[in-house]
């Protein structure tokens, strides 16, 4: 057994983990609480067996590309990393990422991800045509909106719990560059910043960094970033059309103590980022895509910040009608309380795709938070402000949340679990968190 944890490293539980490397081994690992593993991502317990983890990375090959229609057929531990660096420079990139493109394909389509561009085109589910999945009752079968499409609907969303995604068949974006052209906006408070993400509708991506420190008048400040993909005429002259591939240029080596995360480090932190960006404000800037969509991706290690025991990420969304005072309550008992990270965001999400697709149209906004003192007791308090105003929290990030709390955010959860009931009768697709939400008791 080996001990294995989400990105949050919170829980840490013993799992049997396997690297099959090829898809008869993928079905011979199979057996009563299996789930698979992309290069995890995943914050909390999804990605983590109930007793046995498949690390799929190894199955990392493309098998066919057409540039004339960007239409890609691919193993789905393919990380969206590789996916930039070798077809960016050809011209194309996935219409949807999360904040970090370290994810497998197979991932971002179990957690159907959505990106700054959720708004107005969706996740990234509705540009995958078809996918591949070796079921827990041991058949293989292609899965599309038209055939099995059941099926199809369950995994996009699903969190691994449909089977095993071996393959997908996916569009990418024809582009001219890996460049945006981006437009920074300072809210002075939360009115001004949901004003600002209303007007940036139009906006291909927009999402805003809140200062979730600040309070009275401050409550809700933030920066707006809007975003366009730029054409070569935009480019500086002898600027390469593709920006060589961000590294990771800093690292957290070490656990840093928890003392490090406080209120008046964190606050000191989150003045001086605001005061940075609101003199950026008011004008257009070119920037490469990787500090853009993947900002956090240039720090090495960075949840090491939060200390050994771990931290959890809260991502709920709200529908748009309540938003605007749901918002205010959450962050008003984050910025009493201190200790929340210097990475907020908020974000506008449209209608989901999948059956248990996290986004509905309204406002998505992600906190973290340490481990330590009564966080949980903490985030329970803010389930039901969401729930109570029909909202729900984000799967793929979530490691705590209580099941009364989950099943009051997702309707769909009867139609769902009948779907994966018929692909897989004898139960053996199970993770930690199907255990803790989904599974019989």
């Amino acid at each position: 057994m080996t001990l294995v944890s989400g990105w949050g490293r919170f829980p840490v539980v013993d799992s049997d983990v396997l690297r099959p490397r090829s898809f008869a081994a993928v079905g011979e690992a199979v057996s009563a609480g299996t789930v698979a593993r992309g290069n995890g991502r995943a914050y909390g317990d999804a990605a983590i067996g109930a007793t046995r983890t498949l690390t799929m990375t190894g199955f990392d090959r493309v098998r066919s590309f057409d540039p004339a229609t960007g239409r890609i057929r691919l193993e789905a531990g393919v990380l969206l990393s590789d996916l930039i660096d070798t077809f960016g420079p050809r011209g194309f990139l996935p219409f949807v990422v999360p904040g970090t493109r370290f994810v497998s394909v197979g991932g971002a389509i179990a957690a159907d991800v959505h990106g700054k561009n959720h708004h107005c085109e969706g996740g990234f589910g509705r540009y995958v045509d078809s996918l591949l999945l070796r079921t827990g009752q041991g058949e293989v079968i292609e899965a599309s909106r038209d055939e099995n499409s059941d099926a199809f609907f369950a995994t996009v969303g699903g969190m691994g719990l449909t089977g095993i995604i071996l393959e997908a068949t996916m569009r990418l974006r024809p582009v001219e560059t890996g460049w945006i052209r981006e437009r920074v906006i300072s809210a002075s408070d939360l009115d001004a910043a949901m004003r600002a993400l209303e007007a940036g509708d139009a906006a291909t991506y927009s999402v805003a960094w809140i200062d979730c420190v600040a309070r009275g008048r401050d409550l809700g400040r933030s920066l707006i970033y809007l975003g366009e993909h730029a054409d070569r005429g935009e480019l500086a002259e002898g600027a390469d059309a593709f920006p060589v591939g961000q590294g990771s240029r800093l690292s957290v080596p070490v656990d840093l103590p928890s003392i490090a995360l406080n209120r008046t480090s964190v606050r000191a932190f989150n003045e001086l980022y605001y005061r940075m960006g609101a003199r950026r404000a008011g004008g257009s800037h070119v920037v490469s895509l990787y500090p853009y969509f993947f900002p956090l991706d240039s720090v090495g290690g960075w949840n090491r910040i939060y200390g050994k025991r771990g931290f959890l990420q809260h991502q709920c969304v709200i529908p748009q009608a309540g938003a605007r005072a749901v918002l205010g309550e959450i962050l008003d008992r984050v910025a009493r309380r201190g200790d929340a990270s210097f990475l907020a965001v908020l974000k506008k999400l449209g209608q989901g795709d999948g059956i248990l697709s996290f986004p509905l149209p309204g406002y998505t906004l992600a906190l973290d938070f340490p481990v330590k003192g009564d966080i949980l007791n903490f985030l329970d308090e803010i389930d039901r402000l969401v729930v109570a105003a029909g909202g729900r929290l984000y799967l793929a990030k979530d490691a705590r949340q209580s099941r009364a709390t989950f099943e009051a955010g997702y309707p769909a959860l009867r139609r769902f679990n009948a779907i994966r009931k018929s692909l897989d009768p004898a139960g053996n697709i199970r993770s930690k968190l199907s255990q803790r939400l989904f599974d019989e008791v």
